[in-house]
């Protein structure tokens, strides 16, 4: 049975508009690569696979609209839980970048050959020590670098998601 109460409607809008900003992101950062030739470094890819699980998260959500509030619960910790893991490796980045130059180790292996040679886990502790190559700032907007960019969607796109997910009663079920 369909319901068309507004706090549902709205919902099911702020999931499919947190997904097309994902894709939105995501799309700039392939044109940034591809059109730009900016090469992303290892803390940049991370932040991709993280900001598209957050944009699938989105869809998902708007895509069930859960009318149960286990469910609506689900989507918000789910949102939660990417965001935040967006954040904590985008302001890794930023603090990176932020160092003194010379002060970061040079250069580690490239990304798919650190897949190729350690477990999991093990990459990502390597990746978010960083090397050289994710201290350097090669892209700027209004003074602020890509990572840091990403860190200010995150934490909207992330805030937003739960506040809009967090299961309420409509006003009729509510105990004035």
């Amino acid at each position: 049975m369909a319901t068309n109460h507004p706090v549902m409607l709205e919902r099911r809008l702020i999931n499919f508009a947190g997904a097309a900003a994902c894709l939105g992101m995501l799309a700039y950062a392939l044109y940034t690569e591809f059109a730009g030739g900016l090469e992303p470094c290892p803390l940049c890819i991370f932040q991709r696979i993280t900001i598209a699980t957050l944009g699938i998260i989105f869809l998902a959500a708007g895509i069930h609209n859960p009318r149960r509030f286990a469910w609506a619960w689900v989507y918000t910790a789910l949102i939660a839980v990417v965001a935040l893991t967006t954040i904590g490796v985008a302001a890794r980045h930023v603090y990176i970048q932020s160092q003194p130059p010379g002060s970061i180790p040079a250069c580690g292996a490239p990304l798919n050959v650190l897949i190729q040679m350690f477990h999991v886990w093990q990459v990502i502790a390597k990746v978010l020590h960083a090397g050289g190559e994710c201290a350097v700032v090669n892209w700027t907007f209004m003074g602020l670098s890509m990572p840091a960019w990403v860190l200010f969607c995150a934490l909207i796109l992330g805030g937003a998601g739960v506040i809009a997910n967090i299961p309420r009663l409509p006003p009729a079920l509510r105990l004035s």
